[in-house]
């Protein structure tokens, strides 16, 4: 076996698996030599990247042995992104070779010392950002690639990257479009002034079926199963996981779907059956437009519709955010988690309890920001940032779970047995807000008949607890009437003082 500590101008191991028939010359024998590789040159249906680039990794060695990864990765079907991702750890890591005087010559000089000095490199140059975790991963996934199958022989065992040697990953910020975006977004309005009938519809699946963009341009015309009972499923390739997908759709979108198929088929570009097939012909041949092409189309949309966020600024759109929404709209709408997981596709509970997250974040803000009153009617003030607001939280909302009310929430211990006999509005520990006002209203209509059946029948006592309900009645009504009230203004009064 070669060694790579002094490669040979031309190394056994570079040719594609299958060797020269005559003059003919496999498309693999063609490319692995160029220092840029182009996908459909190789046959390969490349989405959002169509190039792989080698001319900034130097050492000759480090080179093809980032080339035979790169072969190797998208022959087992991986994306070109992927081999991407890996050529850019890979030269990272040469471009650290340069910036150090550490006597590398080859795979041989790789051991722990080169690794952390690596490390430290990476972090100078990136830390805090994505990318800084995803360099020191693809290129961990390169030493263990090149160990297992053998590619070389003298790499040191030391030359290994721990788990404690990632950076700590940083909390996932919400990525979900609010309501007030999607609003606009979804408007057939807007919708209608996106120019070209493939985006429109991409956009479309992307905000029902919450699939990554680039499994949505890659869809095929025959993108439709049905089950046994005639219900329609979009069925897809999840390049990601390597595996099939399928998510249920509605009968608009099938529409949508048959008739984006009746518009490719009429422009004549049928050849691979494709349902967002571009009109362009290059000398590889006609493919589906790119991710990255309707990225840029979706921006521009997005600025001609003039879709803003709440504050009035510009709303930040990319196709992945579809995805998030989807998946916090579901969580939302109290969809079981492994529903959600399944209709997207996840490989494990983990990404979806994400959406989870971001869900309690919402309704915890809420509740926050709420004016909440007793059976009373006195304001109930909660610290959000006292030392104790996270336990009163997961009090909260175990009491939503578990001693649910028509009218509001209780705020007594799960622990403790509820004293009062008659309605939540005699008990010290309710609480309610403005979102259900219309019960109270319906409750005091319900309490006055009761008081006046009860005094033309002479309980005077019925009629005196009763009374008692109206009186608190009264009070909530009042105190959220106010507030309902009072938030129009104070939200005009923001906007004059934003100028807006």
């Amino acid at each position: 076996m070669t060694t790579l500590n002094s490669v040979p101008a031309r190394d056994d191991w570079t040719a594609a698996p299958t060797g020269k028939v005559g003059r003919n010359v496999t498309p693999w024998e063609a490319e692995f030599p160029k220092d840029v590789w182009h996908a459909r040159a190789l046959g390969i249906a490349a989405r959002s990247q169509v190039t792989v680039h080698f001319e900034n990794i130097t050492r000759h060695w480090l080179k093809q042995l980032a080339k035979r990864w790169a072969r190797w990765r998208l022959t087992t079907g991986l994306t070109v992104e992927s081999a991407v991702l890996g050529t850019k750890a890979v030269e990272s890591f040469n471009a650290f070779l340069d910036s150090t005087k550490m006597p590398v010559h080859g795979t041989a000089d790789i051991d722990r010392e080169v690794i952390e000095g690596f490390l430290a490199y990476l972090h100078t140059h990136s830390a805090g950002a994505t990318s800084h975790r995803t360099r020191i991963g693809q290129f961990n996934t390169f030493l263990l690639t090149m160990r297992r199958h053998g590619w070389v022989t003298n790499l040191p065992s030391t030359a290994q990257i721990y788990t404690e040697d990632y950076p700590k990953e940083t909390a996932r910020q919400p990525r979900a479009l609010s309501e007030h975006v999607m609003a606009q977004l979804e408007n057939p309005e807007n919708l209608a002034k996106m120019p070209s009938p493939h985006h429109r519809l991409i956009t479309l699946i992307l905000i029902r079926c919450g699939l990554r963009i680039s499994d949505t341009v890659a869809l095929t015309q025959d993108c439709i199963t049905r089950d046994k009972d005639g219900a329609a499923y979009l069925r897809y390739l999840n390049h990601k996981m390597k595996r099939e997908g399928v998510v249920p759709i509605d009968e608009e979108l099938e529409r949508a779907i048959a008739e984006q198929i009746s518009y490719v088929n009429s422009t004549g570009n049928t050849g691979k059956r494709l349902l967002f097939a571009h009109d362009r012909v290059d000398v590889y041949g006609a493919g589906h437009i790119s991710g990255s092409s309707y990225s840029a189309a979706l921006r521009r949309w997005v600025r001609s519709c003039n879709v803003t966020d709440e504050n009035g600024a510009p709303a930040m759109v990319s196709p992945h955010r579809f995805r998030h929404t989807l998946g916090t709209r579901l969580i939302n709408l109290d969809v079981p988690q492994e529903v959600v997981r399944r209709i997207l596709d996840h490989d494990s509970h983990q990404m979806t309890a994400h959406y989870a997250r971001l869900s309690d974040t919402t309704i915890r803000r809420h509740w926050e920001a709420a004016r909440k009153v007793n059976a009373s009617g006195s304001v109930v003030e909660l610290d959000p940032d006292g030392p104790l607001a996270e336990a009163a939280w997961a009090k909260q909302r175990l009491g939503r779970a578990t001693q649910a009310l028509p009218n509001g929430y209780c705020g007594l211990p799960v622990q403790k047995t509820c004293p009062h006999a008659n309605a939540c509005l005699t008990c010290p520990m309710f609480i309610t807000t403005a979102d259900f006002l219309p019960q109270h209203r319906e409750h005091r209509v319900q309490v006055v008949q009761i008081i006046s059946a009860a005094e033309a029948r002479g309980q005077q006592r019925l009629a005196e607890m009763n009374t008692r309900v109206l009186d608190n009645l009264d009070r909530i009504i009042e105190t959220l009437d106010n507030e309902a009230s009072a938030a129009p203004n104070r939200n005009q009064k923001e906007d004059d003082r934003a100028g807006r």
